[in-house]
C-alpha cells in the first residue's frame, strides 16, 4: 500500500503501524514527533494505530542550535 511521508510516497505492507513505519524509515528513539491527517500521534499510541493506503503523514525531528 501507499502512504505519504512529508509528501513523498512511501510503500508499506498492509497492517503496518506508525511503530512499524517509524522502524522501517529508522527514526531516533527520542526527538521525534508525527502527526497523522494534521493531527499528532502520542508515542503510546504509535503500536496500535494501523496505517491506510492513502494516509498522509508528517515526521518532525528536533534540532539542536541556535
Amino acid at each position: 500500500m501507499k502512504i505519504i511521508v512529508n509528501n513523498k510516497e512511501v510503500d508499506l505492507i498492509q497492517g503496518n503501524t506508525i511503530a512499524d513505519l517509524a522502524r522501517q524509515l529508522e527514526l531516533p528513539l527520542q526527538g521525534v514527533a508525527i502527526a497523522l491527517h494534521n493531527r499528532m500521534i502520542p508515542r503510546a499510541q504509535w503500536e496500535e494505530q494501523v496505517l491506510q493506503p492513502g494516509d498522509s503523514l508528517v515526521i518532525i525531528k528536533a534540532a539542536c542550535g541556535g
